[in-house]
């Protein structure tokens, strides 16, 4: 049997939400780069990172270095991560070129902590409205990705030592200042992105194991209003009485961070020795996340 081939997806390339998002996103890292970063020599990540330091330092056009350094990138997610995927990226990448060149955007601000801070944060704010639109303006997610699946290392390690590099040139070509500002702006648009992608209240799975599962089960569906799912399991094995232990029901929430607490206080008023743990998670669809009624306020 021959392998399936992917074919491109043009019903999502085009679909209306992800156009919106991506050309949002746009708009806002050319904010970044035109009213904050470019006009003070600072860096981002990736990419966009080189780009800026070879334009600045070879007065090459910063237009044309963004195409030719994603190219190889691209050519990469086209055969190993999606077709569909690259063609948006594409796209993000061809449109903030386009805004670059067309559209005049007047410097903000000549403050170093001001540019550093609102720079990062429009940065972000842009990456992460394009990621949620299905494409990207940097090509190392790419092949950070694609290192990831083929090597000992974490995303997050290879973006690391990968931007360090990027750094460790800012310093040599504009100076220690400079690079840390840039590091600064960074960080901001990493963070940013975050939020912007995972949303600002990140969901946390909460598993509580309890002598009161019964108890549990009602106060958080019922006086919490969030669902719960339940699994058949058992407590005890302590050190000291390893032999006793008892059938009981693992019960497990989805809940924010915001909500952590208080519904951690509700039930140790039920088992002051319940046992819980918690767990980030980064996605989360489908079924009853938000909630729909509380008498805890």
């Amino acid at each position: 049997m021959s392998p399936k081939i992917e074919r491109v997806n043009w019903k999502a390339v085009f679909d209306p939400r992800s156009l919106i998002l991506i050309i949002l996103g746009v708009f806002c890292a050319a904010v970044a780069l035109e009213a904050f970063m470019l006009p003070n020599s600072f860096l981002d990540g990736g990419v966009t990172g080189i780009a800026i330091i070879v334009n600045l330092h070879y007065d090459v056009d910063l237009n044309l270095l963004l195409v030719l350094i994603n190219a190889p990138f691209f050519f990469i997610a086209w055969k190993k991560i999606g077709k569909t995927f690259t063609v948006q990226s594409i796209f993000s990448v061809f449109l903030l070129v386009i805004v670059l060149e067309f559209l005049e955007i007047p410097t903000v601000t000549d403050d170093k902590v001001l540019i550093a801070v609102f720079g990062g944060v429009m940065m972000g704010v842009g990456i992460g409205l394009i990621i949620r639109g299905g494409g990207l303006i940097d090509g190392f997610e790419v092949i950070t990705t694609y290192f990831q699946k083929n090597s000992a290392l974490s995303a997050s390690e290879i973006t690391i030592f990968l931007n360090s590099l990027i750094m460790l040139f800012a310093a040599l070509f504009f100076g220690i200042e400079a690079a840390m500002y840039s590091i600064l702006t960074y960080f901001t648009a990493i963070k940013m992105t975050d939020y912007v992608v995972e949303g600002f209240e990140e969901y946390t799975a909460l598993t509580i194991i309890s002598k009161e599962d019964d108890k549990v089960k009602e106060l958080i569906v019922k006086e919490f209003g969030k669902a719960i799912s339940v699994y058949k399991g058992e407590r005890g094995y302590l050190p000291d009485t390893f032999d006793i232990h008892h059938p009981c029901d693992i019960i497990m929430t989805v809940v924010t961070r915001l909500e952590v607490h208080r519904i951690k206080l509700a039930i140790q008023q039920i088992d002051p020795k319940a046992f819980f743990y918690v767990q980030t998670i980064k996605e989360v669809k489908g079924g009853v996340i938000k909630q729909i009624g509380s008498k805890h306020s």
